[in-house]
């Protein structure tokens, strides 16, 4: 049994001789090896990954729990942690060229036998009254200084687009939505990464209620819903339809990733920071009654339904010492291990809130049995850089030790024994196959909402309709192998071929060939 790096520190700082012999729990290799997440959130705002002794000392502090996975976050602002990648290199301070620190994690790690997963912003553009020094970040190029369909700054009901310094992009833009895929799609091309975490996949926080958004009203956005409805007004934040329009980019915005991400490595994990915010959907009324599909536009139990997302890390944030956000933590705990279907969820608590006895506590619940006998797939501890709220008064190192000690020693330590990340048997023995394709005029430009339907000619699945997003792209995920009739709903004054027969085999991406249109004067 190695003994823990923080306690190694610690001794060694003393001077201590440890003349203790240290054996292995008696049940260490009684049983196979469970199945089980366990992860921390390395955020990059914080030291962790600055430097290749940080690395170091962070994949030893992830052994010490027995953690799996490290969710490294490599695209806070549209600033990447990598030297490889369509977003800019970062302005923080980490070592210079030619250190990665991407690179350098997926390569201690990978050593270690730890996953490492690239957690990428999505919709947060800069959070600074200081620009990037790249010229070519977002933020400089579509940021406050850009003008029209060069703008991607998402905008409330108000006017307002910039909260302090915090600037964000609407997921109703087109040519953002494009650039977010690239961006993910380059960091799996270019780096060994076991997958990529999603985080911020949704509207901003801060509107007037929670009963919906406020966010959403960048011009082109609202031109592309007033095009799809037939309606000139511009809508009010409590629109139903408006509210389910734009719930709907980020739905096709993360459909479009998880196929994105399977075109370059099939088997490449797609996870999300999951919101959890108030009372759990058993509290309010349902999921559609909760904040998160409500207020910030997130429909990741729908996600997780289509399977389109592989694993939900939901951020359970939560103190334990309060009773009524125990109560929270409970009731979403429930919610999520019911709700995975055929894929994962991720108990996601907040180290940070909450002091090492209430992190243990909340530990055990996260991987407990629900009353109808589901249990979540892992534990994720947010975060690495604050592991107990107690750190300012107690110290770093002497906090995270406390940490080690609770999740891996004692009888009913739920970390005492390794664990192996859970499969998806659903990308390693795929028994379904995807569906894409891009509907454009001859002049390039896109067709942009055309209700798509594609429907079985042979077994195959059922018949089902999408809608092309402002690229002309649109795409079914998990069909049945089979040969699909494609029929096209063109919009008048569009003419072309409107149909098309495409044949899904398993595991693959079937691309549609359907040639450009011709708009008629």
């Amino acid at each position: 049994m190695r003994l823990p790096r923080v306690l190694t520190t610690l001794a060694a700082g003393l001077g201590l001789l440890l003349g203790a012999v240290i054996v292995p729990s008696a049940h260490a290799h009684d049983r196979a090896t469970p199945a089980q997440w366990r992860s921390y959130w390395v955020d990059a705002f914080n030291p962790g990954v600055y430097t290749p002794a940080q690395v170091t000392a962070l994949v030893e502090d992830a052994l010490d729990i027995n953690a799996n996975v490290l969710i490294v976050q490599t695209a806070r602002r549209y600033d990447c942690f990598c030297n490889n990648a369509l977003y800019p290199r970062t302005d923080a301070a980490i070592a210079p060229e030619p250190y990665d620190p991407l690179a350098e994690v997926v390569r201690q790690g990978h050593a270690a036998g730890l996953q490492v997963h690239a957690w990428v912003n999505v919709n947060t553009m800069w959070n600074s009254h200081t620009p990037p020094r790249s010229p070519d970040h977002v933020f400089n190029q579509h940021g406050p200084g850009a003008t029209g369909a060069d703008r991607w700054l998402n905008k409330k009901a108000d006017g307002q687009e910039l909260v302090g310094a915090n600037a964000y992009v609407d997921p109703g833009h087109p040519a953002a939505v494009d650039y977010i895929v690239r961006g993910v799609q380059s960091i799996v091309r270019n780096y060994d990464v076991d997958g990529v975490n999603l985080d911020y996949v949704r509207y901003p926080d801060g509107s007037s209620t929670t009963t919906h958004s406020d966010w959403g009203y960048n011009s082109v956005s609202v031109a592309r819903f007033q095009q799809a409805t037939g309606r000139t007004d511009v809508p009010l934040p409590s629109d139903a339809a408006w509210s389910d329009w734009r719930r709907s980019q980020v739905t096709q915005l993360v459909r479009r990733i998880y196929l994105g991400v399977w075109e370059v490595d099939p088997r490449a994990r797609l996870s999300m920071d999951a919101i959890t915010y108030g009372h759990g959907p058993q509290a309010v009324g349902g999921w559609r009654s909760t904040r998160t599909y409500a207020e910030v536009l997130q429909d990741w139990a729908g996600w997780l339904d289509e399977g389109i997302m592989d694993t939900a890390v939901t951020m359970n944030y939560k103190r334990n010492w309060n009773p009524d956000q125990a109560l929270m933590y409970s009731e979403w705990s429930e919610f999520l291990a019911d709700h995975q279907g055929e894929r994962q969820a991720v108990n996601g608590p907040a180290l940070y809130l909450n002091g090492v006895t209430d992190s243990l506590s909340q530990a055990k619940e996260a991987l407990r049995p629900s009353a109808a006998g589901n249990t979540a797939a892992g534990w994720s501890g947010y975060s690495y850089a604050t592991p107990s709220k107690d750190v300012a008064a107690g110290g770093l190192e002497a906090e995270r030790a406390k940490l080690v000690q609770a999740l891996t020693q004692g009888e009913d330590a739920p970390f005492g024994d390794k664990a192996a990340v859970p499969g998806m048997p659903w990308k390693t023995a795929p028994r379904d196959g995807h569906v894409t394709g891009r509907l454009q005029l001859r002049s390039g430009t896109p067709l942009d909402q055309v209700p798509v339907t594609l429907a079985p000619l042979t077994g195959g699945s059922h018949r089902t309709t999408g809608f092309s997003d402002g690229s002309g792209w649109f795409g079914f995920t998990h069909v049945k192998p089979g040969l699909y009739l494609l029929t096209l709903s063109l919009p008048e004054g569009v003419t072309g071929a409107a149909k098309s027969v495409v044949r899904v085999s398993k595991g693959t991406i079937t691309k549609s060939t359907l040639p450009p249109f011709h708009a008629v004067p």
